[in-house]
């Protein structure tokens, strides 16, 4: 039985600082990743994520889906031996609270 490779991967947030570089099996899914990211993400930043779906991982210019594992989303670079694979996370902005109406009066 051959030895599962491990891919390890650093998250790139906005402002340029890092989570990671961890290790994760091929068949980690996004959305375990996501979900890690979470856990996580710095304390002393603001507007964090609070759902998987508040992040966005994108890979070489590809946003990677929920359902999909490391191995099927075919990461560019993961068959160089010992690269860390950098993945961009993208927060989606916070969504005004419902109990707050917005008016905008053209004149």
């Amino acid at each position: 039985m051959a030895r599962e490779d491990f891919i390890e991967l650093k998250f790139r947030l906005a402002d340029g600082t890092d989570i990671g570089p961890s290790k994760y099996s091929p068949a980690t899914t996004v959305a375990t990743l996501k979900e890690k990211i979470i856990a996580q993400w710095p304390k002393d930043k603001e507007n964090g994520p609070n759902t998987l779906n508040d992040v966005k991982l994108i890979n070489a210019g590809k946003i990677l889906e929920n359902n999909r594992t490391l191995a099927e989303s075919r990461l560019p670079v993961s068959e160089l031996p010992g690269g860390v694979i950098t993945m961009h996370v993208v927060l989606r902005p916070p969504m005004p609270d419902k109990n707050s109406v917005f008016f905008l009066k053209l004149d």
